[in-house]
């Protein structure tokens, strides 16, 4: 029923996109031409040069090239769980393919006399109409699916922590349209039950199920230690036509989104997928550390010149303080911040956190830890190639042995250069906040770093990361 019911719906996104596209550009030619927009004429040599209806001829050729470009760029048949900011890119993405296009139609006909500002028009009404359709498609298709209708259902081969794990996140998410069977297991008792879903029988069952011709998707939950029955579970299900997903038992040994080599045939999967490990992406982001470093010391010149006087005229020891830290590749480094604390013996700076009301802060050094302006020295940092502007906050080597044998892939955040400001910060993690929600934004960074993800990081610091409430 559900796949009947997605075929027509992607059936009703192509119908609709072709009607958006073409009042898109309907509209795109009146603000042009009928609004104030019209007084950039001057700006546009060929502005007013065809009539509407001349304008429109077009659109024969630009239609279907619109509607196979949306194909390809994933448009149609998205999932439930698809991400929001992944839509709002594969619409921006498809529409700036589009404007490629519309431009090479344009070179093509040898036609040079279509008004550019409403190719751009279009290119923005577009994309605000196309964005609006989805989200009123996506509400709709959520309030139904929270009512009960248009189900996917789901049977599990498995009763394990992952078919667990797996059922929180269903039952969490009724907008994702699954309904859970039941669970087939050979391990437990019959009508065990997790969270209303019992298991209904054992494996030896698979085949009566499949051919009922009732369920939608098989999902392998087993354990790791029955993964011999893998290879018979998966002949059953692809013999029926059902679609099938296997949810590994090691997810917390693999990334969220896994990365995969073919050798010559043979699946190799990676356990740890890290994009600044390529060269050119480490290349960018240096070029985009020392550029920003190298604003922002000019920008603050004139407020890190006071802190520093302040420093040296209230308290007694210098105004830098360096502190050992673990950077890339587990070594050691010397990071810069102002001071804003008594001088310490090295045995008791080594191995303990500032707490609340900490007799060892200075007046001056309780405001700048509020407001970070402490962290800023490590601009130097960032230029001497020991930091970059974004990425995991680094530790000292005491906590780092220690927080190592505590914490399952801790060691991972030093597969790359610390950060001044990072994913846990902005996320409010810093502090004295949980180490281990800090990890996992850690790692969440690590492995879906790009440019557009540290610019956005870089974006919410200014209104989440400068000021700190666990900062004592």
């Amino acid at each position: 029923m559900i796949k009947d019911n997605e075929k027509t719906l992607n059936r009703i996104h192509v119908a609709a996109d072709a009607c958006l596209i073409i009042i898109s550009y309907i509209l795109s030619y009146f603000l042009r031409f009928y609004t104030p927009l019209r007084y950039l004429i001057h700006f546009d040599p060929n502005a007013g040069f065809y009539n509407l209806v001349t304008y429109l001829r077009i659109l024969y050729l630009l239609l279907p090239g619109y509607l196979i470009i949306y194909y390809y760029s994933g448009l149609y048949g998205l999932g439930p769980i698809r991400l929001k900011r992944l839509v709002l890119w594969d619409v921006i993405k498809a529409n700036f393919m589009g404007t490629l296009y519309f431009t090479f139609l344009l070179y093509a006909t040898r036609e040079g006399h279509y008004s550019r500002y409403l190719i751009f028009i279009f290119f923005v009404i577009n994309v605000i109409f196309e964005l609006i359709f989805r989200l009123i498609v996506r509400i709709i298709q959520n309030a139904a699916r929270k009512k009960g209708y248009n189900r996917k259902h789901v049977l599990l081969v498995g009763y394990s922590r992952t078919a667990q794990s797996y059922i929180d996140r269903l039952l969490a998410n009724p907008h994702w349209g699954y309904a859970i069977s039941g669970i087939l297991d050979d391990n437990v008792d019959p009508d065990t039950t997790y969270k209303g879903v019992k298991v209904i029988g054992s494996i030896e069952d698979l085949p009566d199920y499949l051919s009922s011709n009732e369920l939608e998707e098989i999902g392998i939950t087993l354990s790791i230690d029955e993964y011999s029955k893998l290879s018979r579970i998966v002949n059953l299900c692809e013999k029926s036509g059902v679609h099938t997903k296997f949810i590994p038992d090691y997810q917390d040994l693999l990334p969220t989104i896994p990365y995969t080599e073919d050798l010559d045939g043979l699946p190799v999967i990676n356990i740890r997928n890290v994009p600044l490990t390529n060269f050119v992406n480490r290349l960018i982001k240096r070029a985009v550390d020392i550029f920003g470093a190298t604003v922002a010391l000019i920008l603050f010149s004139i407020p890190m010149t006071a802190v520093a006087i302040i420093i040296k005229t209230t308290s007694r020891g210098p105004v830098i303080f360096k502190q050992v830290r673990i950077g890339r590749h587990n070594k050691e480094f010397k990071m810069y911040k102002f001071r804003s604390m008594e001088i310490q013996p090295d045995s008791k700076e080594k191995k303990s956190w500032t707490t609340f009301n900490d007799p060892r802060v200075t007046k001056i050094g309780k405001f700048i830890r509020k407001t970070s302006i402490d962290e800023l020295p490590q601009l130097f940092n960032v230029l001497k190639g020991e930091m970059s502007l974004i990425g995991p906050r680094p530790e000292r080597p005491f906590f780092v042995e220690k927080f190592k044998e505590e914490i399952p892939r801790y060691m991972i955040k030093h597969q790359v250069l610390p950060g001044m400001t990072g994913w846990a910060q902005v996320n409010g993690y810093r502090g004295d906040t949980s180490i281990r929600k800090r990890i996992d934004c850690d790692l969440y960074y690590i492995e879906n770093w790009t440019l557009s993800l540290d610019f956005k990081i870089l974006f919410l610091t200014f209104f989440r990361g400068f000021v700190n409430k666990n900062a004592y």
